[in-house]
């Protein structure tokens, strides 16, 4: 594989003159962490603090943590859909600061049986090319009964057979396994698939037939497809497999006013509920609300009522990137007798200058995933990801994020995100949430500003009886802290107790412009994210952030 080489922000070889607003901001940040040259080195092995999945003794002291930003979700020629080639989205990536993305291609007969294989020769060229990047090969799973999901691997002699096998044995759309109406004959058997297909990717984990293997589920709410039943199904399969969804679709940019028309909402959330949806959802959970998805966005809600489990569920934000908003490139035409059925691969994109259909950013441009990790490479991203030290941000709304909860008692760093800190009952507790504004315009040439940070706490009773529950009635937001007009980095310090139950605490915050009263109503949520008018989601004026949660255990709850 070719010799990785470290960001341009994270090289110490790469003078400071040479680097952008963003970058000189996040060398500060690596700095701080203590990460910097050496200690940053290149490796792949995860560490010991990623590799524990058990919960940590009294106290906890997490590691520092740098953050690499990216993308799980982009499309290429080898996607039926789409149109752009390898060489334009990693151009693209590195053009708007992305460290890590994975290729995630459509299933599909013609992908299986051809493009498989010629997609991963461009991928190793790919890493070639773009050795600053890391380029993982994945698959757009269509999910027995389901939505779809990323499933990527990490680099190595079999990631493209593991793909190749999975995609033939497991996806819904080739086994014709699509059926997931209530009561139907082919469901039950159709969503069994589904929970098979995982358990066979934790066996190819265990058995070292690949080195890593994670999956996401996209846009989970977008048709309203993904049952609650279903994604604990999942989740409890293998946890360290399938480990969250979208926070967040992609598609972000299919509401700019005038631009696709008057019935278009961000991420081409755009369904009414059909047969195969389940019946459980209310209508507004098809919509976006700041962009984000209803699961998420919704205090309380689907996401809140796993968490509140005591099971991490991650979140993730990604561009979905098949056709860029205003892009000028249209597809190539077919030479005779070919289509994407007998060659996997669609043909290579024209410029026609004139812009055309999409509702897509580019990589990196607008949806932005940062994970947190010890060491530069492959598995460090995976192992990061599996851990849940992962935030996402919108617009470019933050430079850095970092999250903290220990005991009042204690002077280590604490617990992460995605952690665990176990506590007496009464015991006194502090969340540090440390912010790193804005430094530069972001793609649209705005400065973001962070307006206000949300502490948004839910209580921890185990799992649930009803496997379709998607509320957490124990849920709210505890506490707003207006950080309007605070620049550079700045430590907000939140004293918390620990009461009679184990807890978790997630963070959000937004640029202020446009908010209302959670889907839950005032009492669990005072200013949420709102849906926008259809047709009138300009997407740079409502930017969110969203944290994963720290759980704390109550010692004895």
């Amino acid at each position: 594989m070719t010799k990785q080489q470290l960001p341009s922000w994270a090289d110490p070889s790469v003078h400071p003159a040479d680097l952008d607003a963003q970058g000189v901001s996040r060398r500060g940040l690596l700095r701080r962490a203590g990460l910097f040259g050496a200690a940053f080195a290149l490796g792949s092995a995860a560490t010991p603090a990623f590799a524990s999945s058990g919960k940590r003794a009294f106290g906890g002291d997490d590691p520092r943590l740098a953050y690499l930003v990216g993308d799980h979700h982009v499309h290429s020629v080898y996607s039926h859909d789409a149109k752009y080639t390898f060489s334009q989205q990693a151009q693209a990536a590195a053009r708007y600061g992305l460290d890590w993305m994975v290729f995630n291609e459509h299933s599909n007969f013609g992908h299986a049986y051809y493009g498989a294989k010629m997609e991963h020769a461009e991928i190793v060229k790919a890493r070639a090319e773009n050795p600053r990047q890391l380029i993982f090969q994945g698959l757009e799973w269509y999910i027995p009964a389901a939505e779809h999901c990323t499933v990527f691997a990490a680099p190595g002699p079999h990631e493209t057979d593991l793909l190749t096998q999975f995609e033939l044995a497991y996806d819904g759309k080739l086994l014709n396994y699509t059926e997931g109406s209530a009561g139907a004959a082919d469901t039950a058997r159709n969503e069994a698939h589904a929970v098979k297909a995982i358990k066979w990717l934790a066996e190819q984990r265990r058995s070292g037939y690949v080195d890593d293997v994670l999956v996401l589920a996209n846009h989970p709410l977008r048709l309203g497809i993904d049952s609650p039943h279903e994604m604990r199904g999942w989740r409890d399969a293998a946890p360290e497999i399938m480990i969250g969804m979208e926070g967040a679709p992609g598609a972000q940019g299919a509401a700019l006013p005038g631009w696709r028309g008057a019935t278009s909402i961000r991420g081409e959330y755009e369904n009414k509920p059909s047969a195969q949806s389940w019946s459980g959802y209310p209508t507004d959970a098809y919509l976006t609300y700041g962009g984000f998805d209803w699961a998420t966005a919704t205090v309380g809600g689907l996401w809140d009522s796993m968490l509140a489990e005591g099971s991490l569920f991650s979140i993730t934000t990604n561009s979905d990137n098949h056709r860029t908003v205003f892009d000028t490139w249209k597809n190539g035409d077919w030479p005779a007798g070919q289509n994407f059925d007998n060659t996997g691969r669609l043909p290579d994109p024209v410029n026609t200058d004139t812009p055309q259909p999409g509702s897509d950013f580019w990589p990196g441009e607008f949806s932005r995933t940062h994970v947190g990790v010890t060491r530069y490479g492959y598995r460090a991203v995976m192992a990061g990801l599996r851990a849940g030290r992962v935030w996402v941000d919108h617009g470019h709304l933050l430079d850095g994020l970092d999250v903290r909860v220990k005991r009042d008692c204690d002077a280590g760093r604490g617990v992460t995100l995605g952690g665990r800190l176990r506590v007496r009952k009464g015991e006194k507790i502090t969340l540090y949430v440390t912010v790193t504004s804005a430094s530069r315009a972001n793609p649209q040439g705005i400065l973001p500003e962070l307006a206000h940070v949300d502490v948004i706490r839910g209580a921890v009773r185990g799992p649930v009886s009803d496997r379709d529950g998607w509320k957490a009635p124990d849920t709210r937001v505890v506490q707003t802290k207006d950080v309007s007009g605070r620049k550079g980095t700045y430590t907000l310090r939140i004293p918390l107790t620990a009461g009679d139950e184990s807890f978790y605490v997630r963070l959000r915050g937004s640029d202020g412009k446009r908010h209302g009263t959670g889907y839950l109503g005032a009492s669990v949520d005072p200013h949420g994210p709102i849906p926008h008018e259809p047709g009138n989601g300009d997407p740079w004026a409502d930017t969110w952030f969203y944290s994963n949660p720290v759980f704390v255990d109550v010692a004895g709850a």
